[in-house]
């Protein structure tokens, strides 16, 4: 089996959610670091651990992201991280899976699936040498109120500020492990 770590420079999570009910709000983490199990030549096999620094959060607002960190939300003086670990996966094509786990958010572990591409495998300059890299392309969706992340604020005729579901999309881009320690 291959063991890929995630580099941090080209891994990122994406999320949106609806907001004031008309619109999408975007943000992202970049301080992602974790490994991927994978093997080529048995792609039913994959695996993953992933831990997100909730710190680098980034919407491109500031007094929101100061919200969204706060105990409103993600609550980053107790809560720094969000924690993705597999317990199964399941090739659903020919470069697609299904990647079951728990994940962690403020505490509270719950199971979820991350759908998965399989992007590719290349071989490109690393420091002065070469490493080998994959890409993978995941997305899910989340009741952020499964993870005890329920602000929220009552428009007129039932609205709210913030949606329920939060869509996730992570892109990892992981270094062959053999190969960096050299």
């Amino acid at each position: 089996m291959g063991k890929w770590i995630l580099e941090p420079g080209h891994t990122e999570a994406e999320f949106k959610v609806k907001h004031m009910m008309i619109a999408w709000v975007r943000g992202f983490f970049k301080d992602i670091h974790g490994e991927i199990i994978f093997d080529l030549n048995n792609p039913n096999k994959l695996s993953m651990k992933v831990e997100i620094a909730v710190k680098t959060l980034f919407t491109g607002e500031s007094q929101r992201d100061e919200h969204l960190l706060s105990s409103d939300f993600l609550d980053i003086k107790k809560y720094p991280s969000i924690l993705f670990e597999s317990t199964k996966s399941e090739q659903t094509g020919a470069q697609t899976y299904k990647v079951t786990g728990k994940l962690t958010i403020k505490g509270i572990t719950k199971d979820a699936t991350i759908y998965t591409q399989y992007l590719g495998k290349w071989i490109t300059p690393y420091d002065k040498t070469s490493v080998t890299r994959i890409g993978l392309s995941g997305h899910l969706i989340i009741n952020r109120h499964d993870f005890n992340v329920s602000w929220n604020s009552k428009l007129e005729n039932g609205g709210i500020v913030v949606g329920n579901e939060i869509f996730i999309q992570l892109d990892a881009e992981g270094l062959l492990e053999k190969e960096l320690i050299k």
